[in-house]
């Protein structure tokens, strides 16, 4: 795999650049805050992403920038709104399917050149309650369901209402109308399905506090009027738990089950099962996590979350955005530390199917992250997946600079 020496071209080009520091980083936050300071918005990106897969007579090399501009209003009197624009290019020619330029020789590199509205909301916020209306990111929980995508150069986004409510014993009620989702291929992409989802979607999501951790239960009812056989909703429970020790040994453990089944015109087929299992501790500054995930399959019909930041999930090689029909089990585990200025991981995952004994590959993942300055931030990252039963071997490496105000 080459990687065109293209570390120094990206810093040279970056006036102003933004990149998550490792895979399971979430996007930046939604300006959707009702403490923020009114002010402009600024958020440009510049990465290469290298792809070598055996599928493919051809490696796949893209380098891509990303400019997010806008402003967001100050808060007054409890209101507030923001307007941002996108814009995504590339630079150095398409050597690589960008899922709207017509180069399927070559594999996926899903950064499509692109300018869209990418967020215009008003919201207005009190200590206890946020409603929020218009074109906005959404990222709940571990973003496992619904996400803003922030790995791509352009970010999902929905058209929502969201409404948030806090009561005194810590339980928060939250609500969510989806009527549309800008999805990562770009408003300007010529495959409709691509560009947007027309959705009719009813998010119901509720927390509490017990204990060292936070329970969680949903319900996500999802109506999509583009694919209507893939509407389905999910009701499941989480809880998310950690203990945090400066002196010795913290831990950190998290369980979640949840049903999918069809919706609205949803088909027949959809009836599976999701499980999560992790732990880990946390020592000197190391952070040793061990995770199992199971995604239902049947072999007709397997767990699908197409809303997630599905890049921070089942490797970075993405191999998995979508279930095989026979499911997926992937069990992983994690080390991650600080240095400094630095932040290092490496991943290893070994994906089984739940139906049936495939083994479908395994894969290694590692990242260097370095926040060289005030809003800048740097990221080296690699991941191989290396196929056993099913499937071909692929190598991804990336090199990215970001700037964000």
């Amino acid at each position: 795999m080459s990687l065109r020496n293209t570390l120094p071209i990206c810093i040279a080009l970056a006036l102003g650049v933004t990149t998550n520091l490792h895979a399971a980083s979430a996007p930046a936050p939604a300006i959707s805050n009702a403490s923020a300071k009114g002010g402009p918005v600024l958020d440009v990106r510049v990465r290469t992403e290298s792809v070598a897969d055996d599928a493919f007579a051809r490696d796949a090399d893209a380098t891509t920038w990303r400019v997010r501009a806008g402003w967001r209003t100050p808060v007054k009197s409890g209101f507030s709104a923001a307007a941002v624009l996108e814009h995504t290019g590339h630079l150095f020619g398409e050597h690589y399917n960008s899922t709207a330029n017509g180069r399927v020789n070559y594999p996926a590199i899903a950064d499509p050149d692109n300018t869209e509205l990418d967020q215009a909301w008003v919201q207005y916020a009190t200590p206890e309650s946020r409603v929020t209306l218009g074109r906005q990111v959404l990222n709940l929980d571990n973003q496992r369901f619904i996400g803003a995508v922030g790995w791509r150069q352009n970010e999902q986004t929905f058209d929502a209402l969201d409404m948030e409510h806090r009561f005194n014993d810590g339980l928060a009620l939250r609500y969510s109308y989806l009527n549309r989702a800008q999805r990562v291929f770009g408003a300007d992409n010529p495959t409709p399905a691509l560009a947007r989802f027309l959705l009719d979607a009813h998010l119901l999501h509720a927390t509490y506090p017990l204990g060292p951790g936070t329970l969680t239960g949903y319900g996500y009812f999802i109506d999509n009027r583009t694919l209507p056989l893939t509407s389905h909703r999910d009701l499941g429970v989480r809880y998310a738990a950690k203990h945090d020790s400066t002196d010795g040994i913290g831990w950190l453990a998290t369980a979640e089950y949840a049903s999918q089944h069809r919706y609205a015109d949803g088909s027949r087929l959809i009836d599976a099962n999701y499980n999560l299992l992790e732990g880990g501790l946390v020592w000197h500054g190391n952070t040793f996590k061990a995770g199992w995930e199971r995604l239902g399959g049947n072999g007709h019909y397997a767990f699908q979350t197409p809303f997630a930041t599905l890049h921070a999930f089942n490797g970075w090689a993405d191999r998995f955005l979508t279930t095989p029909a026979n499911g997926l089990q992937d069990s992983s585990l994690t080390w991650s530390r600080p240095f400094g200025k630095f932040t290092a991981t490496i991943a290893g995952h070994d994906f089984h199917s739940d139906r049936g004994s495939i083994h479908y590959g395994h894969e290694l993942d590692a990242s260097v992250g370095w926040k060289f300055a005030k809003n800048w931030n740097a990221l080296a990252k690699v991941a191989d997946y290396r196929a056993n039963d099913i499937g071909t071997d692929v190598t991804k490496g990336w090199l990215s600079v970001e700037y964000s105000y």
